[in-house]
């Protein structure tokens, strides 16, 4: 999928809130067109548009063709496109979902597996048939394999190299999530016949496939996750405002650009506000400089802290919460999710209540103030530690234990750059690609720390 960074501008003097919106949108808007690229049609594709706008018995859309860019493929302006425009419409009856499984399958399954496992067993049932599947034109032009880099498909030595950041330990569980799924279907497919004779060639290799397939490419819609043909040749720009709208009345999904296009254009859209790990966890690219980076920290408080069991109890009663990612996924509730901080907010915003308010209550160092934080948190709004310590030396010096933290996170994150950094023979194709992804996913998660560690440096003097 083709990728694309944003323009990042700082400045010290702030304009009115309406003034700067607007400011924002031109820089926006500016900056994209720089993004902008032009491509040629796709030759092989032309009769896909066709094929499917019959199928579905309506047109899907007279502004655009399936086009091939650098990156793969993509959909391209076949005439003047304005703000505004609706660009295609594909009708629910025309996109994959759960419920598209082979009569009797799907309430076989039931809830032992989710939407993505379902949509990823049609597809495998769908390329087994052949010529003889209805979604053949469609199926034979999505992702091979090999041109896949979603980190599920990463060696050991591989996912070495982003052994720093919190995405290693994602992508472990999400390994281990699927292979469950895997082996739940397995399972399921002993109690019938017809199930077992779908599934018997499946093997977890393009099991993982097809899942990488379908959280790369679906969507959500009121038939549950669902591939939409056509709609997913469309790449990916941080900086597009337009997203793959589901329309529930009408029964489609539909695109509404925001930007100007030309004949021969490139259109883009945008996935999410995702960071880089949830780009490389689930679509397998990474952005250069990408403005939605996040960097997950866990805190512990030492066993060797004569304090420890108060201050567990503490938090415990007044729960921070448990933080989960786009996948469900459940981390400790120790951790805590830092964003880019601009150093002119005075505020910090980007280094969350929670991670300070945790950082107090473990600077803690007598039953007293452990108490009179309990009984703050009580005569307020029930969270702990939210507001800054009255003793200004017990603030500072739990500022400084993140700050501390976080320069020795940001020691082993230059290490671990620098290592990617020594050049290696024979490092071609796939292995230097993904080795560029892990240099942008840790390098923006670096840019995220010192944001941090230079607001936090800044809070203690001031």
């Amino acid at each position: 999928m083709l990728i694309f960074h944003r323009v990042i501008f700082s400045n010290t003097w702030r304009p009115p809130c309406s003034l700067l919106s607007i400011i924002r949108r031109l820089r926006c808007q500016f900056s994209f067109s720089n993004c902008v690229s032009k491509c040629y049609i796709d030759e092989e594709c032309n009769d896909f548009l066709p094929w499917l706008e019959h199928k579905a018995g309506v047109e899907i859309s007279s502004l655009l063709s399936i086009g091939k860019s650098a990156n793969g493929r993509s959909l391209v302006a076949r005439h003047l496109i304005n703000p505004g425009d609706c660009l295609l419409k594909v009708p629910y009856n025309v996109q994959l979902a759960p419920d598209d499984l082979p009569r009797g399958i799907n309430s076989l399954l039931g809830d032992y597996v989710g939407n993505v496992a379902k949509v990823a067993l049609l597809i495998l049932y769908e390329q087994n048939l052949g010529k003889k599947s209805e979604w053949d034109p469609y199926i034979t032009r999505l992702p091979r394999p090999e041109d896949m880099h979603n980190t599920i498909f990463w060696d050991d030595s591989e996912l070495e190299m982003i052994q720093r950041s919190s995405l290693h330990k994602k992508t472990i569980m999400h390994k281990l999530f699927v292979e469950q799924e895997f082996s739940t279907i397995k399972e399921v497919g002993k109690a019938s016949f017809q199930f077992s004779e779908i599934i018997q060639d499946v093997t977890l290799e393009n099991f993982k496939y097809a899942c990488a397939l379908v959280t790369s490419r679906a969507w959500e819609s009121s038939r549950g996750v669902s591939m939409i043909p056509f709609a997913d040749f469309a790449n990916h720009c941080d900086l597009s405002d337009t997203t793959v709208l589901c329309n529930e009345e009408k029964q489609l999904s539909e695109v509404i650009v925001d930007y100007s296009y030309a004949p021969g254009d490139q259109m883009l859209i945008r996935y999410g506000k995702f960071s880089n790990a949830r780009l490389l966890l689930d679509f397998g690219f990474t952005l250069p400089c990408n403005v939605y980076d996040q960097v997950e920290v866990e805190l512990t408080i030492p066993h060797e802290d004569k304090l420890r069991q108060l201050k567990l109890e503490l938090l415990s009663k007044h729960q921070i919460p448990i933080l989960k990612d786009v996948n469900g996924f459940s981390s400790s509730e120790n951790s805590f999710v830092l964003k880019e901080v601009r150093f002119a907010d005075a505020q910090g915003r980007g280094i969350p209540q929670s991670i300070r308010a945790f950082a107090r209550v473990l600077c803690s160092n007598s039953p007293q103030e452990i108490n009179y934080l309990a009984m703050e948190a009580a005569e307020n709004d029930g969270r702990v530690a939210r507001r800054p310590l009255k003793d200004k030396s017990r603030e500072i010096q739990a500022h400084q234990f993140l700050l501390s933290k976080i320069t020795g996170l940001i020691d082993e994150y230059n290490a671990s750059i620098k290592s990617l950094e020594l050049p290696t023979l024979c490092m071609v194709g796939k292995i230097a690609m993904r080795r560029q992804m892990a240099q942008y996913l840790l390098t923006g998660e670096l840019r995220v720390l010192k944001s941090a560690a230079l607001w936090l440096e800044n809070y203690c003097k001031t």
